[in-house]
Formats: C-alpha cells, structure tokens, sequence
C-alpha cells in the first residue's frame, strides 16, 4: 500500500486487484460483453477500501491489432462463461458477509470492482503492467478519496514466487511447483518412468514444464518420451502432428499443464484419430473441467489422474446467487444482463443496439425466476475456484484488520524487530521455523530452537522415558509392584520351607529363581530416567545376566526332572550322579558366567553411551543410549533365547511324566510366555523411536518377569495357601496316570 496524500488516507485510498484465474494469463481490467463493448469498471459497490477482482467471463477477442497498438483496445468478446460469472459473485458475496460482521474490519466497508478479462494474454499483461507501474486510470469514490490503485494480485504461476521480481505479489493458493511435485510422486507411486508432456503456450505451462524437468533430473525418476506446445487456436496441422507423435510413442502416460480450451482442442483431433489405451494426468487447470466430462470424451479420458483445486461450501452463497436480478437501466449490471440472457435463453433491447422484429429470440421480461430453472449456475456441489475466491477475500480482509490493530510497540506485526523500520512495518515476512530475525533470517544452532516469536532461540527441549509422565509413572509402578510380589512369595516359601511342595526339585533353585525375578524388575528402573554414561552401560548387562540367572536355574530344574524319571527307571539310578546339589550349582554358575564376558567384552570394546538424537524432531532433542555394538547387543539377547529355548524343549518332553505334581508342564507354559514376548520385541523395538524403544525393551522384561513368577510360583502358593492338605509328600510324589 501507499498513500497519495497524508498517512491517515491510507486506508482510503488503497486499491486492491486480485486476480481469480488459476493463471497469470487471465488477468487485465477490460470488461467486455457478447459481441459488445462495455466500459471499464464492470460490477461495482462503494466502501472505504476497494477490492478489484478479474474473471475470464467471456473468451474470445476478435480485435487483430491488440498486441501493437500503442494503447490497449477493448476487445470485442463473445460466448458466456457462467462458472466465473459465479466466481465473481462470489466475491461480491465474499464482501458483502464480512461487511455484516461487527468483528472483522469494524467501521470500515469494503467494496469491489469486478473486471472481465475475455481471457486475452496480451490485453491482461498489458494491463497488469500499466498498473503496477502507477498508469493505471484513477479512480474517485469521493471528494476525499481518489488515486491510482497499487495492486495485490494472485495467481498459481511459479514464476511469480520470485520476490525481488514481485514484491507485491501475495498468494492465497499454492504454486504450480507444489502440483509438479505431486506429480512426480504419482509417477513414483506407478512406476511410470516413460511419460509425454504436453503444454500450454504461456507462463503457466512454460514454468510448469521447466519445473517438472528439474525435478525429474533431481529424483531420477524417468525420461521424457516428448514434449509439445499446444496451440492456442484450432490450428489442425499442429495439433494433428501432436497427436501423432503421440500415437507413435512407445510411452502410454501423457501429463498434461494446460487449459480446458488447449484440452478441447487437442481432444477433437484425439477423437477423430480414435487414440484410446493412454493414461493421462490433469493439471488443476482442466481436471474439473465439466467441457471435457461428456460421453464422446470419456472413452478417451476415463481413469484421468489428476490435481484439483480444493473443493469447500459457503454457507448462504445459494440465496445470494438467487438474489441476482437483471436492470436494463444501468450500465454496472450489463453482466446481470447477459447472464441472464445466457440462462433463459432470450434477449433484452439495450440502448445502441436495434432490434430487428424478425429475430426469432424472445425478449427477456426480467421477470424470469432462477427457482423454476435447471441451470448449472445454481450446482454448487462442487465449489473449488469459487471456495478459493472467498477464501482469499477473507485473506485480505483479515490482513486490513491485522494493519488497523498495529501500533507503535505491539500489535500483529510485532517482534518480526524488521531492522532499521517503524515497529509496524507491512514488508516482514515472518522467519520459518528454527530461524531468527536479524537483518535477515538466521538459523538457530544445533541444540536450539526459535521460539514462538521467532526474535530469538531457545534451547531445545529434551524428551527421555521420565518417571514423572504417565507412561514412566505406570511402567515404575508395574516394575516395584513386581518386586514386591517377588518378596511375598519369598516370605511365603522361607515360612513354608520345610513343607513337600517347597522342598520338591530343589528348593535353593527355587529361591535362586525369585531372587533373580526380582533383579529383573529391579533392572527395568535403569531404563527411566534420563539416560546417562553409567546407567546405559549398567541396564543391559544387569538386563542380560537378571535373566540368564533366571532361566539356567529353570534349565537346571527341568534337567534334573528329566532325570528323576529316568532314575525311577530299570537300571537308570547312574543318571542322578550327574545331577547333585554341587553339580546344578556349578552349572548354574557356569552358564551364568558366559553371560558376564559377553556383558564384560561388550562393555570394553563398545560400550552403550548416552546419546542427543536431533534427527527425529526438529524442535526437540531426544536422549537416547545407543548399543554402541550391535554384535554385543545381538549376543546378550541371543545367549538368553538360546537358553529359553532349550529350556522349553527339555520341559515339553517332560510335561507328560506321570507325577501327581509335575512342574515341567508350568516350566512349559512360562518358556513359551517367555519366548513369545521376546520375539515380539524385537520388531517393536526396531521400529520404536526415542524414549519408545526403551518403553518397549521396559514392557517386555516386565511381561516376561511376570509372566516367569505367576507361571512357576502361582500353583505353588495356591496349594500352600488354599490347598494345605495336598502339600504333603504322599500327593506330591503320588502317581497319576501317564497321558498318552
């Protein structure tokens, strides 16, 4: 914005243009009508600030000397474009809602200028440069308000991202560069790597073809197969030797950046040839086109992949629309007029233009009603560029509410510090996140952040498996809950220890294997908490040999009721030498230590080391113990399936022997709980980022612990506690029947 004359017009006399193509082409101020030529301003309403917005409503010029004259003509321009006949009431819409509304932009009114371009290149650049360069015509709302209008324009053309070129331009929708990449990730998606390109004869498809080829080059992702302008007009040799090289193409996927109108006509010439079998990929400029979705085009068409222009609703717009009403009289509603004559099919006398009695059109009486008609004006199931046009009027008008908020020292604007300019500058464009307003935008160090402001950087936040969040609450708990149970089942068997079920299968085995279970719950602690040097080295070798002493000593057991039953056996009284109370302690001992030198050469030759991710969140640093080797890790967790594992077979081939009280089956029954937990682990755990993964390795030794301690210790308290008079010796060592 600029002021003409003092600061506080400012508001005033600022004149904005908004251009509602989807393309740079479609924008110039010319208003036109079917074979008619209208004056400038089009359809109009006063305010405070004016808003200016271009639609293609007509689309052809018949003048041949528009682009070399020294000034601009009005083209003459024919047929009726009903859609942005919409769009543009929809902006009048779009104004008139926020004029209602108290809230946004109080005591201010805002009022338009909707233009036709015809949809003519030259007439719209022309145009567009004549008013960015401060020649545009003036325009007078009052005696107090009048000037040259700057302008605000928008349009998709990724040209225009360029902002030492266009330091006024302000998008309210994506660039094309954003539709290109989407594209490419199509063609990713389908492994299509042999494609044509087909495009427009302008900015939009000039700058979409040469940003589609530099993202190919970047992603190597195919090749082009061709490449081709598409004519504006219906010249039949170009198009016929387009199509063409088409059908030669050995590529069957054919994208396509242009406009409903270069579609049309290049899907008369594919028609007549009858070149069926291709899979086409829309750009936003013809993907909804309703030209394109007839019977004869859908053999040709169907199954087009495409990007749209997001579809939304406006409330209200319905009664609105059906508010509009033709007048004769009046030279700002010449578009009503012919609108109107394109829906009822008839024609209204206006002044200039003779009326012949011979015509066989019907007058329009004016009284024709939009309820009792069937017309495409009125489908608003599909708004896309309309949704799109209020949308970016509320854009600009929240903006003008956001500059009439700013004063000296706070407001919107503040803290963006634009060095060098008043606190309320309207040129700052907010840093990206983790980057800082200087004289330009700088990032923050590594382990720093901007903060919400972004004047200045804040030391990231570090996130760890903490004993004071819920997840690290609930895991503590369930890990000191364990170890207490461990410690009354202790107390049970140390006040039972003189009883069958106690003293059956060596009971110092039995104590060994609670005293262990309890060092497993213990050991799941060092995982909470903010990791460190010596609770990383610590956790996984106290993890590692906790359940390697836990499971020798199952091992042990279920070796020694193997060899029980094989004693009880003819000739089988030898095999309990192998077994005795020196011998399972040595064992246990023994298959204990080759845990500790994979635990001690772990530690020496790689340790795990604390360790502050930065790749997993941008804002925040996650502390985490690295494995250090990986060899060392995959060893320790290795030993201990190996061992449940053989444990687990030793106890499935002894679940059957015919005691009374046979532990092998819950031996069994623990290892498979046991092994099954672990195995799920190691997926969970690979996939698991940060403080997650040692929430899981946490879980699983949790689950397996329990598991271990109710499996193994459970029947045995219930008959201490519940069932006194089986625990004694003669049910115990009684004989059952042997299942087959």
């Amino acid at each position: 914005m600029r002021a003409h004359k003092e600061s506080h017009l400012l508001i005033c006399v600022g004149f904005f243009l908004i251009s509602f193509s989807s393309h740079m082409s479609s924008t110039g101020p010319f208003s036109c009508t079917s074979q008619r030529q209208f004056n400038l301003n089009g359809m109009h309403k006063f305010g405070d600030v004016i808003i200016g917005g271009i639609f293609n409503m007509n689309f052809y010029t018949k003048s041949s000397d528009l682009y070399f004259t020294s000034e601009p003509k009005d083209p003459i321009c024919y047929g009726f474009v009903p859609e942005a006949f919409r769009q543009a009431q929809t902006m009048a819409f779009a104004v008139e809602e926020i004029n209602r509304n108290s809230k946004l932009l109080p005591n201010i009114s805002l009022g338009y200028h909707l233009h036709n371009s015809c949809g003519n290149l030259g007439i719209s650049l022309r145009a567009a440069l004549s008013m960015t360069s401060g020649r545009g015509e003036p325009f007078q709302l009052n005696e107090s308000c009048n000037g040259k209008p700057p302008v605000s324009y928008f349009a998709t053309c990724s040209c225009l991202s360029n902002r030492r070129l266009f330091p006024s331009f302000f998008r309210t929708i994506p660039s094309d560069a954003f539709q290109v990449r989407a594209i490419l990730q199509i063609l990713r998606r389908f492994n299509w790597t042999w494609f044509g390109l087909l495009i427009s004869d302008d900015d939009y498809g000039l700058h979409a073809a040469r940003s589609f080829q530099s993202g190919l080059a970047q992603n190597g992702g195919g090749c082009l197969a061709y490449l081709e302008v598409l004519p504006w007009g219906k010249d039949e040799g170009v198009l016929k030797r387009i199509v063409g090289i088409m059908d030669k193409s050995t590529s069957r996927v054919v994208i396509a950046f242009a406009h409903q109108s270069n579609m049309l006509n290049l899907m008369e010439e594919v028609v007549r040839q009858k070149m069926t079998g291709l899979q086409w990929i829309a750009s936003e400029a013809w993907t909804t086109a309703i030209v394109l979705q007839t019977p004869s085009y859908m053999p040709f068409l169907a199954g087009t992949l495409g990007i749209a222009i997001r579809r939304g609703q406006i409330p209200g717009l319905m009664d609105f629309l059906l508010r509009i009403r033709p007048d004769n009289d009046r030279q700002s509603s010449q578009d009503n007029n012919l609108f109107w004559e394109h829906v009822f099919q008839c024609k209204f006398i206006t002044p200039g233009m003779e009326f012949e009695g011979k015509t066989k059109e019907r007058l329009c009486t004016g009284n024709e009603s939009l309820r009792n008609i069937g017309t495409e004006f009125l489908d608003l199931s599909n708004l896309r560029a309309e949704y799109n046009v209020y949308k970016a009027v509320y854009a600009l008008a929240h903006a003008l509410h956001d500059i009439l908020q700013c004063v000296p020292g706070s407001g919107p604007f503040q803290g963006q510090s634009c060095k060098g300019e008043p606190v309320c500058c309207f040129d700052c464009i907010r840093c990206s996140e983790g980057e800082v307003n200087s004289t330009k935008c700088t990032s923050c160090p590594e382990e720093f952040w901007s903060n919400r402001q972004r004047d200045h950087c804040v030391p990231k936040s570090m996130e760890f498996l903490s004993y004071f969040e819920p997840l690290g609450i609930s895991l503590t708990t369930a890990s000191l809950s364990g170890t207490l149970l461990c410690t009354i089942v202790f107390g049970i068997f140390t006040y039972h220890r003189t009883t069958p079920v106690v003293r059956a299968n060596n009971s110092e085995l039995s104590f060994l294997i609670l005293l262990s279970l309890k060092l497993c719950f213990l050991c799941s602690l060092l995982f909470i908490g903010q990791p460190r040097l010596s609770t990383c080295q610590l956790r996984q070798a106290a993890f590692g040999i906790s359940f390697v002493l836990c499971v020798s000593c199952i091992l042990v057991k279920t070796m020694v009721v193997l060899a029980v039953f094989k004693a009880s056996k003819p000739g089988g009284a030898g095999s309990l030498k192998w077994f005795g109370v020196m011998q399972q302690r040595g064992t246990v001992v023994f298959l204990t230590l080759i845990q500790a030198a994979i635990c001690t050469t772990w530690l020496i030759s790689s340790s795990p080391t604390p360790h502050k991710n930065t790749q997993y969140y941008k804002d925040k640093i996650i502390v985490e113990c690295v494995v250090g080797s990986t060899v060392g890790f995959g060893l320790l967790l290795g030993y201990i399936g190996l061992l449940a594992i053989l444990s687990f077979l030793l106890a499935f081939l002894a679940r059957n022997l015919p005691d009374n009280f046979n532990e092998a089956k819950f031996i069994t029954f623990s290892m498979l709980v046991f092994c099954a937990v672990w195995i799920a682990f190691i997926p969970a755990y690979i996939n698991s980022p940060g403080k997650y993964a040692d929430a899981v390795e946490v879980f699983a030794i949790l689950a397996s612990s329990f598991g271990l301690l109710l499996a193994l210790f459970g029947p045995k308290c219930y008959i201490i506690i519940l069932k006194p008079e089986k625990n004694t010796k003669k049910a115990i060592m009684g004989r059952g029947t042997t299942r087959s």
